[in-house]
């Protein structure tokens, strides 16, 4: 979009409800503020909590949806040095209390400990499909659980946006990693590093699991409240889970995961661009792009959106079965 254009094109919706409540509306082009780097979205990934934001709370003005993005800096705030107008970057955190914006939007103004560089061999849809994807894993394996070379990880859903970029990045890590998806999506997991897949609606999942893999070091779970006792059976002994997702869910016999000594992180992302003592999100994003640049990580494009499919955007992405990411492209 020209940049001495004064107005822009946005998905946003005014009250809470289901993927009808978004509209493309033609509203004014952001000023990037203080500390602020104004964005030219080439692509914007589509996820989960962006529609079960949209579902669960009035926003407190007109709200344009979606979390991270990937384009091309337009202008730059004062305060900020190490950017200039035309830098290829990726985004992500857009959801948070700290953003009044989001990523479905011709332009974006977000702040400067958001954004990060994005290599020139990565795409801008692949740049957006691993934002918030693969710093939730990032944070998952790195921070909280403390994965290490050698080490095994177990990945709940691997077909789905954080599953696969968390194989892979567990991959990259020198871990080994099994996960359950529907058989449908085996191959391409094992290609994506997976060196066992199992069937999520098998009969006895700890036996499937443990039977071809063993115990693994790390769980990471998004669905608490349906495996999180399965999570216990699956860790090993001083083992890890990470859950990163879903309602809050109870352990049904406490006493197992503490005889098998195992450390339970409950990991939120919404709080990540409002709590200091948190890790900043631009390192984890510079990271992850040179992982991609130098082809030691895969992120997979289910399919795309154009701005006005936005609504079908939201509606796919928590009731299909999804390979990867689903992208929207202004």
């Amino acid at each position: 979009m020209p940049s001495e254009l004064a107005t822009m094109d946005a998905v946003r919706y005014r009250t809470a409800g289901g993927p009808e409540v978004l509209e493309l509306e033609s509203i004014d082009r952001p000023t990037p503020g203080h500390h602020g780097v104004l964005v030219e979205v080439e692509a914007a990934a589509v996820n989960p909590v962006d529609a079960k934001v949209r579902m669960r709370r009035d926003p407190p003005r007109p709200t344009t949806t979606g979390s991270d993005l990937a384009g091309t800096v337009a202008a730059v705030g004062d305060g900020v040095t190490d950017f200039e107008v035309g830098d290829r970057v990726v985004a992500t955190g857009l959801h948070t209390a700290r953003f009044s914006g989001g990523s479905f939007a011709e332009c974006a103004s977000v702040p400067r400990d958001l954004v990060a560089r994005l290599p020139d061999g990565v795409s801008f849809e692949s740049g957006a499909a691993v934002a918030l994807v693969g710093v939730t894993a990032w944070r998952a394996f790195v921070d909280h659980a403390g994965l290490e070379p050698g080490g095994s990880a177990f990945v709940h859903g691997g077909n789905g946006g954080v599953g696969h970029v968390a194989i892979g990045l567990a991959t990259a890590m020198g871990a080994s990693v099994a996960c359950s998806a529907k058989p449908t999506y085996a191959d391409v997991l094992t290609d994506l590093g997976a060196e066992t897949v199992v069937d999520y609606d098998c009969d006895d999942l700890v036996a499937a699991v443990t039977d071809e893999f063993g115990h693994a070091d790390v769980v990471l779970d998004h669905m608490p409240e349906t495996y999180l006792g399965t999570d216990v059976e699956l860790a090993a002994f001083a083992g890890d889970i990470v859950v990163i997702a879903g309602p809050e869910g109870t352990v049904p016999d406490a006493s197992a995961a503490r005889s098998k000594e195992l450390d339970v992180h409950m990991m939120s992302m919404s709080n990540l661009a409002t709590h200091r003592e948190l890790p900043p999100m631009a390192p984890i994003l510079e990271k992850l792009g040179r992982l991609l640049a130098d082809g030691r990580l895969e992120v997979l494009i289910d399919r795309r959106y154009d701005l006005d499919q936005a609504a079908e955007a939201h509606r796919a992405v928590l009731e299909e079965s999804v390979l990867g990411k689903i992208i929207v492209v202004p």
